[in-house]
């Protein structure tokens, strides 16, 4: 068979080999076509191969090793191609008899590899005459089922594997094929049953791919025997391997429908061995299935659990299954099992997970026996949620929310507070992934997702679920939003998530501030997010969407235990009646007209109280679509059918609420005379009472508003009957027409019509009766009152209608009718808070005799310590707030001064200085003050006349001056520092008005002279100098202030007077009385409070000029010298070390504008410390008493060019800072002036008094000017 050539032999080339070859022999003297030359120079001689190998008496060894010699010839390419190209077929009978004689394991396997080889190298003929052979031994069953027969299924299980061409038409005896595998299934060999198994998977496999289902093939009558072997063997089998065979055969079998077969026809059987079929029928095929998966999903391998999970998904898809099958499966603890392999398996392995998934779904068809099968295993279900929530487009995150969702809704009780927390964290991170783009969702995980959370909302320990509600909402909203035309079924999921979210904000502890939070994310998704999205997209969503949002927003106004306001203002002031019409006629159907109108009514609940909408409600159905019918409908006489008439009331609520809003329904004209007719067709009913109080009120309110708009356009035509009769009805009728909220036009026109004032008189006490309203806050009321109480105000400032003569007349009335005394004090306060609110509705009750009505409560009331007090602060709060032009100097003020100064002489008399005396000090202050501005003269003249004021403040100030250095602790918080600092107060403003009501008496002069301090004091109020300047050095930081302003005031009189009568006025130098009155001031020049400094400056200023002795005193030059370093020195000049130096700026411009400049200032002032001066200043530190400065500079001649010219630069600089800045600063100045304090306590009192005597002044105030006047001078000295 194999003879080797001599090693000596010669090769020159291969061709030359191969034709020495061709005349060779073997040794047994076959023909040399039959032998093949090797590359090594050997030969094989096929016929001794053949020979050899297919003779069973043939020592193994010479088999093997001719095997593996030819084996290693067929690698050499030359060798194979000549093989295959001369004799292919050859050695196939022969290697088929080589498997079937010997029983020799490793002899079978060289064999089998060997074909194996041949077939992959060879054509499809070669391949195809293995596969004939090889089935025909087995169908034959000549090798009955010893070792051989073992190998020869392994030789047809590697033919089959390699599967080329199709194999399944090489086999002739198909039917005895399949009935002696069947045999072989029931041996009780699993090495048997493996090669069976795995050669009948293949032969399944190959028929299917190439011939389909055909029910004519051989197998379909086999199937019934192989599915039940099988399973049988897959049931005993401990190995595997054999159970991988088993599940691909029966995966196989699955998707070929056999199962399903099975289950319509199970006696539908071979008769082949009857005894083991009669066993195997015993066991029916859904509990022999059960049973024989349980080892598989026991398996250590995940491979052949993930077969067997993949097998069971299979069995369970297949037509036949029903549901008894699915809970045959779950009874026998299948579930169980599948939650084993998912906890044991750690999620490490993606497959299993998502096989193990499928099955646990599909078994949860059979509810009732998987529920506590899911209960039990649901702690293992929430890592593998987390796992498959962070892969995006997970194949089974679908079934895993799914099992969760079914889980969390039938098993609640089993649901810990930490499961819920981590299964809302790893919902709430799946939403934001798919917001943020890092990983999209499929519409059908996004369901679940939706029904998961209500699920958990919906268990017993969702406590801590509301911070993972709020992120969800926002996250689930903003999805649909995104991707709403790709997806529009979304919305109805988020929708209802919110809807229930808002609903899980009451069921729990709502005092928590999580739940309010979670409230308020939802209130503003749907006003930021929904609301402008349905109203822009109505016409492009399906109605299921717009009833969603409906009865979302329905659901929150339904709540019993909060009323949103503000959403519902939102809502409403969006048009949203106007947008529900439009839905109506988007949307025609009953359904939606019942959710539009009862969304409506649930807004008149939230806007009108008292369950407004109500009357809405009960006619729903009935009412039309469209708002022309609606009009239509209120155009007709309701007594004749008791059904339009409820529609009338309910007609008209909603045109009302809806016109709060603007939101107009209609044209305003066809509004008006459907209102009219209205009113004229029902007045019988009116006035017998049938119409209810409400829809009355609505109604006035309702017509007042058309009529406002009438008056506004001046185009819209009004029945005069229609007016006469409803202001008949508003006078035969006790109405509160202010009860309820109202339109700003509808109130200004009832406010215009003179013939009902006194009913409104009326409204208004009723009014302020249901509010309690103390200075600038409405103690008691709700935010319906308070913004009516704003409309008041407003009315009564503006002076287009009757408001201010409304109230000062029901105030006259209440007072000549002896009303009731808490009405009174009502009105007070309430007309107090009006001017607070609108300063200029003072200036309104003036003009309509307010001051009469102030002087008959000071008159008639004053006994009431409440009423007086109420008047007190009302007269404050007008006199702060009211322009000077509209006061009338008559004989009213001049009354209430003189019963308010009555009041504080007697009451300091009795009681001493109590809060009431020191705001009617405050109130004789103010009077005081608007005789400034030529009002008020005769009643201010009576102020510093009154003898016994005058002996009080003599006392108040002579007490005060005695404490000498213990006056420091009189404060404003101590009896005896309020009432000298408001005595003071009173003294700066008769000081300033005496020169104008009293023009000539005024001797400010005598007030310095100290001469005789126990002469007898002026006839009218005011205070000695020495005493001023010892107030000054004492008093409390409040006390210094006022009396420096007192005493620049008085200092500025005595200057004036000076300048008219110099020969009249003289100041008498160098005595110890003006010595001690500067060295006084000269303390104060570094004060804290820059006020204080600057008016002790400018007193210095007066005293040198008059003295003219300034050059002596070296106080002056420290000063200078200390204003020169602080500002040469780089850094410092800002604004406000600026502010700060204004004092010590005085003083060297004082030293400048001496006729005798100081021989020092040349010193200080030098070129360098000019220069640094100027170089350290801005545009924005600049100052006008700076400009002064440098004004006296230039005039004194210490400025050179350079400096000049550094100046005009600066100062252009400033100009453009300054005009940028007018605007601002006007505005402020207005907010300012329009700012009106309560004075419900003397702080207050004290801050109004205060503003007056030290305004506070713009930055830039003057700077312009001074500016000018600089350029002026620079020329002059040019």
């Amino acid at each position: 068979m194999y003879r080797t050539v001599s090693d000596h032999l010669q090769r020159s080339d291969s061709d030359q080999h191969l034709r020495q070859g061709q005349c060779l022999t073997c040794s047994q003297g076959h023909t040399s076509s039959l032998i093949l030359q090797t590359l090594e120079g050997g030969s094989i001689c096929l016929v001794c191969l053949s020979n050899l190998i297919s003779n069973p008496n043939s020592p193994t060894v010479h088999v093997s090793y001719a095997l593996s010699q030819f084996s290693h010839a067929i690698s050499q390419p030359i060798f194979l191609h000549n093989l295959l190209t001369y004799h292919p077929h050859f050695l196939v009978s022969p290697l088929i008899t080589t498997i079937a004689s010997f029983e020799d394991e490793p002899l079978a396997k060289q064999t089998i590899d060997l074909i194996s080889e041949l077939c992959s190298s060879g054509d499809c003929s070669i391949y195809g005459e293995f596969v004939a052979r090889v089935s025909d031994r087995l169908s034959s069953g000549s090798l009955s089922w010893s070792r051989r027969q073992i190998y020869m299924l392994h030789c047809l299980g590697v033919l089959l594997d390699s599967q080329k061409n199709d194999p399944y038409t090489y086999i002739k005896e198909k039917d005895a094929l399949y009935m002696n595998l069947v045999t072989g299934l029931q041996l009780p060999s699993e090495e048997i049953q493996g090669e069976i198994l795995f050669v009948l998977y293949k032969m399944c496999v190959i028929q299917h791919g190439w011939l389909g289902n055909i029910n004519g093939d051989a197998l379909c009558g086999h199937s019934s025997k192989i599915l039940h072997l099988s399973l049988e063997a897959l049931l005993k089998t401990q190995r595997d391997d054999v159970r991988m065979n088993c599940i691909a055969l029966l995966s196989v079998l699955a998707r070929r429908g056999f199962f399903e077969n099975a289950f319509e026809n199970d006696d539908e059987a071979d008769n082949f061995m009857e005894t083991t079929e009669h066993e195997l029928e015993k066991t029916p095929l859904n509990l022999l299935f059960a049973e024989a998966i349980k080892s598989p999903l026991l398996s250590s391998d995940s491979e052949v659990q993930t077969a067997t999970l993949d097998l069971i998904v299979l069995y369970l898809s297949c037509g036949g299954v029903s549901e008894k099958e699915v809970q045959v499966l779950v009874e026998e603890n299948i579930a169980d099992y599948v939650f084993e392999i998912l906890r044991l398996s750690g999620c490490k392995k993606d497959s299993l997970v998502s096989s193990s998934l499928q099955v646990l779904d599909m078994l949860s068809v059979a509810e009732v026996a998987f529920k506590q099968r899911l209960a039990i295993g649901f702690t293992t279900l929430v890592p593998v949620l987390r796992y498959v929530a962070e892969v995006p487009f997970h194949p089974v995150q679908c079934q895993s929310l799914k099992l969760v969702s079914e889980c969390v809704s039938n098993c609640p009780g089993i649901i810990s507070s930490f499961n819920i927390e981590e299964i809302s964290l790893v919902i709430t991170g799946m939403l934001k992934k798919h917001v943020d783009g890092d990983a999209n969702m499929l519409p059908e995980t996004f369901t679940l997702v939706c029904s998961v959370l209500v699920a958990l909302m919906k268990s017993p320990s969702s406590q801590s679920l509301a911070k993972s509600l709020e992120d969800a909402s926002r996250y689930t909203i903003t999805i649909c939003l995104s991707y709403y035309a790709g997806h529009s079924s979304q919305m109805l999921n988020s929708l209802y998530l919110l809807k229930e979210a808002y609903e899980y904000s009451f069921e729990t502890n709502t005092i928590h501030s999580n739940y309010k939070e979670l409230r308020d994310c939802i209130l503003d998704i749907c006003e930021t997010k929904l609301l402008p999205w349905v109203s822009m997209s109505i016409n492009e969503i399906d109605e299921d969407i717009a009833l969603g949002v409906l009865e979302l927003f329905h659901s929150i106004l339904i709540q019993t235990d909060f009323h949103p306001k503000k959403f519902v203002d939102v809502l409403v002031s969006s048009s949203w009646f106007s947008f529900s019409f439009g839905c109506l006629g988007l949307f025609p159907t009953e359904k939606m007209k019942w959710r539009v109108y009862f969304l409506l009514s649930s807004i008149l609940d939230v806007i009108l109280g008292n369950d407004s909408g109500q009357p809405v409600r009960d006619v729903a159905l009935h009412l039309p679509s469209d708002p022309i019918d609606l009009l239509f409908l209120l155009g007709q006489k309701g007594s004749h059918n008791q059904e339009v008439f409820c529609c009338q009331s309910a007609v008209l609520l909603i045109l009302y609420t809806s016109s709060l809003y603007d939101d107009r329904l209609a044209d305003d004209r066809m509004v008006l005379a459907s209102l009219e007719q209205y009113i004229l067709l029902n007045n019988t009913e009116i006035l017998g009472g049938i119409v209810k109080p409400l829809i009355m009120e609505v109604l006035i309110n309702l017509y007042a508003l058309y009529r406002g708009l009438a008056k506004i356009t001046y185009q819209i035509p009004y029945s005069q009957d229609a007016e006469n009769t409803l202001f008949h009805l508003v006078t035969e009728i006790p109405i509160d027409t202010l009860s309820t909220r109202i339109h700003r036009i509808s109130l200004k026109w009832l406010f215009q019509q003179e013939r009902i004032c006194k009913y409104l008189c009326g409204q208004i006490l009723r009014w302020c009766r249901r509010c309690i309203i103390y200075g600038s806050q409405i103690v008691v009321c709700n935010d319906t009152e308070t913004l009516k109480f704003k409309e008041i105000a407003e009315l009564v400032a503006s002076g287009d209608n009757y408001g201010a003569k409304l109230v000062v007349c029901l105030l006259t009335e209440l007072l000549e009718e002896n009303g009731h005394e808490d009405d009174i004090i009502l009105l007070l306060n309430m007309i107090a808070s009006v001017i607070t609110l609108f300063p200029a509705a003072s200036g309104q009750l003036c003009l309509n005799g307010i001051s009469l009505a102030i002087q008959n409560v000071y008159h008639h009331h004053s006994s009431s310590g409440e009423i007086f007090n109420a008047t007190c602060q009302l007269v404050f709060t007008i006199l702060q707030s009211v322009d000077s032009e509209s006061l009338s100097d008559d004989e009213d003020w001049i009354t209430v001064s003189t019963e308010l100064m009555h009041y504080l002489i007697s009451t300091i008399t009795e009681n001493g200085c109590t809060q009431e005396a020191l705001l009617v000090m405050g109130i004789l202050s103010l009077i005081l003050h608007h005789s400034l501005h030529q009002n008020l003269l005769e009643a201010s003249k009576t102020i510093p006349l009154n003898t016994q004021l005058i002996s009080l403040v003599n006392e108040t100030i002579h007490e005060a001056c005695l404490k000498g250095p213990a006056l420091y602790d009189h404060d404003e918080s101590t009896q005896t520092g309020e009432a000298l600092i408001f005595f003071l107060m009173l003294n700066y403003f008769c000081l300033r008005s005496v020169q104008v009501v009293l023009p000539g008496i005024e001797d400010a002069h005598s007030l310095l002279d100290s001469e005789n301090r126990n002469q007898q004091s002026l006839f009218y109020i005011s205070i000695r100098c020495h005493d001023l300047c010892r107030l000054l050095h004492f008093g409390s930081p409040p006390v210094k202030l006022i009396s420096s302003y007192c005493l620049l005031e008085l200092f500025q009189r005595i200057t004036e007077q000076k300048s008219k009568e110099p020969d009249k006025v003289k100041v008498k130098q160098d005595t110890h009385h003006m010595r001690s009155i500067i060295s006084v001031l000269q303390g104060l020049i570094f004060h804290s409070d820059i006020r204080v400094a600057t008016n002790c400056a400018l007193c210095i200023s007066m005293a040198v000029v008059w003295l003219n002795q300034a050059e002596k005193d070296i106080w002056y030059q420290l000063i200078t010298q200390e204003l020169v370093m602080t500002l040469a020195v780089s850094g410092l000049a800002s604004k406000s070390i600026m502010i700060h130096c204004k004092p010590a700026v005085e003083i060297a411009v004082l030293m400048l504008k001496l006729e005798q400049v100081p021989k020092w200032i040349s010193d200080v002032f030098d070129d360098s410390c000019i220069s640094g001066i100027i170089q350290n200043l801005s545009a924005g530190s600049i100052t006008r008493e700076m400009v002064m400065l440098f004004r006296e500079l230039i005039r004194s001649g210490h400025l050179n060019s350079k400096h000049i010219a550094c100046l005009n630069q600066l100062f252009q600089a400033c100009r453009r800072r300054v005009y940028s800045e007018d605007s601002k600063d006007d505005e402020t100045e207005d907010r300012k002036k329009n700012m009106v304090v309560f004075p419900d306590d003397l702080g207050k009192v004290y801050e109004v008094l205060i503003s007056l005597i030290s305004p506070e002044s713009s930055p830039n105030e003057g700077l312009l000017e001074e500016i000018e006047v600089f350029c002026e001078t620079l020329m002059e000295t040019e």
